[in-house]
């Protein structure tokens, strides 16, 4: 992922605070040789204070094998994303039309050394911590190893634990462009209120010079 200075996070806590509240991403996972890599859709619950992230499969998922042979991964997450029409990102005095079409995002790629969890009771624990994280109100009953009612179903999942070893993020909200042109697309966003651009817009306003 090529990341521009302008679009680098401000400091840690920018791409933090945003992985808390977007908790679903795709597991990448080297596949066998001669095979393109497993990408695996999931939800996971990220942990700024551990730098790991923790998530499960289901038993017989094929990435079991893949993580026992290389347990570096990648963990990919990507949201906030809008497409930008060209005449929003004219230049000023220029002609509306010459202005570049591209698309707004953010996005966080966790460099991972994962570990595979199997005892029922640490599974519990892994599970619980999602939960916690999914459903602070709390609601539903925790996990047990041997307890009711996910005792007995916990040996059909597979906890994954994901230490993370690097951060690469990126908020791609033309950070780039004069005043004049964020202000365009500000405005453009906010008349087309159509899926993402709220977000966009709050991204762009929030990350713009001052």
């Amino acid at each position: 992922m090529l990341i521009r200075p302008w679009d680098a996070p401000r400091d840690d806590a920018e791409w933090q605070d945003w992985l808390a509240v977007h908790d679903f991403g795709r597991l990448a996972v080297n596949g066998p040789a001669g095979e393109p890599p497993f990408v695996q859709p999931l939800r996971f619950a990220y942990d700024a204070d551990r730098a790991e992230a923790v998530t499960h499969l289901a038993r017989p998922n094929p990435l079991r094998a893949a993580l026992e042979a290389d347990p570096v991964v990648v963990l990919s997450v990507i949201d906030d994303y809008v497409y930008v029409p060209g005449p929003w990102q004219a230049p000023p005095g220029g002609p509306a039309a010459h202005g570049t079409p591209t698309s707004f995002y953010a996005a966080v790629q966790l460099r991972c050394r994962a570990r595979v969890v199997d005892d029922p009771a640490d599974k519990a624990v892994l599970l619980n911590r999602q939960l916690g994280h999914l459903q602070p109100e709390g609601g539903s009953a925790r996990a047990a190893a041997g307890e009711e009612p996910y005792g007995r179903k916990l040996s059909g999942i597979r906890g994954l634990r994901l230490e993370v070893t690097g951060v690469r993020a990126k908020f791609k909200y033309a950070g780039h462009r004069p005043a004049e042109t964020q202000d365009r697309i500000a405005a453009g966003l906010a008349a087309r209120g159509g899926p993402g651009d709220a977000a966009a817009r709050d991204h762009l306003l929030r990350r713009r010079s001052p």
